[in-house]
């Protein structure tokens, strides 16, 4: 063999082996319907632009997007809006083939009203959506393999043979030795009390190994108004990591015995939708990348916690210059740019 065909061919497995490992979402995938007006109550929007979302498929979206293989597990509505959503995950380079269609039930529609700095106020219709009719018998085991990773959220997590199939897909994934995600994404309005929503994510976060949770939510899920107590509180179960974001100002990554603090990028912000998925989508591209899994978790984010949290809030600042969130999601390109620009 010629020295470029070997150099060709170490090449090319270099890329094949780089993405043998998958993300796997799964959750909720739904219309949001953006206002065309920044400060109006959602009552007095005049107009509203269609935006794909749903918080596990913009993680899936901005990890396809990034370089890695991403799949995503729900279930849509045989709707013209369900059409709309898989069009635009193939789109993003998002695995479709595990989104299972179904007529008894629409597909989930979320109408968002923007005040004058980008934050939203949500309005759901979903009672309930197709997402929530997923079961867990619908899920195969042979999907997951060594090295994959499965991100989830708490929306998804009301009564519902959904929350039955979240439960078995951590378990199957954990078979495999693969990560577990999961970003709580506190939606009240889904819920018919808070205690319901606590409740719930207070069950299911000792499940993974990684937890995100943003300044928001931090005291609401746990009880607790000092930030270092209240983190420290989350290592319960097979959490190994919390990811503490703070909007434009950052995220700070804790393990069970270290700190590591990092800053926002100043951006033109125009709408907030999906910026956390971003950050979230990010940082989990770069596990990813480095090969990340349970077992060698904590060595990875010691030896590249900088790189990671670099390219986690740059690709969540820039998602913001734009409406919704699978739409606004950057190129990796423009991550790298930012990064370097603002260094």
């Amino acid at each position: 063999m010629s020295a470029a065909k070997s150099m060709s061919w170490h090449k090319e497995f270099r890329l094949r082996g780089e993405k043998m490992a998958k993300l796997y979402s799964i959750g909720e995938v739904l219309i949001d319907f953006i206002p065309q007006q920044k400060g109006v109550a959602l009552k007095d929007v005049v107009s509203f632009e269609r935006a794909p979302g749903g918080a596990p498929a913009n993680v899936a979206a901005a990890v396809a997007k990034y370089g890695q293989d991403a799949s995503m597990i729900t279930k849509l509505g045989e709707d013209a809006f369900g059409d709309f959503l898989v069009e635009q995950l193939a789109n993003a380079g998002v695995e479709i083939d595990k989104i299972l269609r179904t007529d008894e039930a629409n597909t989930a529609l979320a109408f968002v009203s923007l005040k004058d700095n980008g934050e939203r106020d949500f309005s759901f219709y979903r009672k309930p959506s197709a997402d929530l009719l997923f079961t867990e018998d619908e899920l195969d085991p042979d999907w997951f393999k060594a090295g994959d990773a499965l991100h989830f959220c708490s929306v998804d997590l009301v009564e519902s043979p959904m929350k039955q199939a979240h439960r078995r897909a951590i378990s199957l994934v954990k078979e495999k030795g693969g990560l577990i995600s999961f970003d709580p994404n506190v939606r009240l309005p889904l819920w018919d009390n808070p205690d319901d929503c606590r409740a719930a994510i207070l069950e299911f976060l000792p499940l993974a190994h990684l937890v995100k949770i943003s300044d928001e939510e931090l005291e609401f899920i746990t009880g607790i108004n000092d930030v270092e107590a209240a983190v420290q509180s989350l290592f319960k179960g097979d959490v190994q990591a919390v990811v503490y974001t703070k909007g434009a100002a950052g995220a700070d990554l804790y393990s069970k015995d270290a700190k590591w603090t990092s800053s926002g990028y100043k951006v033109d912000v125009q709408d907030t939708t999906g910026a956390g998925d971003a950050f979230i989508g990010g940082f989990l591209f770069q596990l990813l990348e480095q090969k990340a899994t349970p077992g060698n978790l904590g060595e990875v984010l010691s030896a590249k916690h900088a790189d990671i949290l670099k390219f986690a809030n740059a690709s969540g600042a820039l998602t913001t210059t734009g409406k919704g969130a699978i739409s606004a999601l950057p190129k990796k390109e423009q991550v790298m740019n930012l990064i370097i620009e603002q260094k």
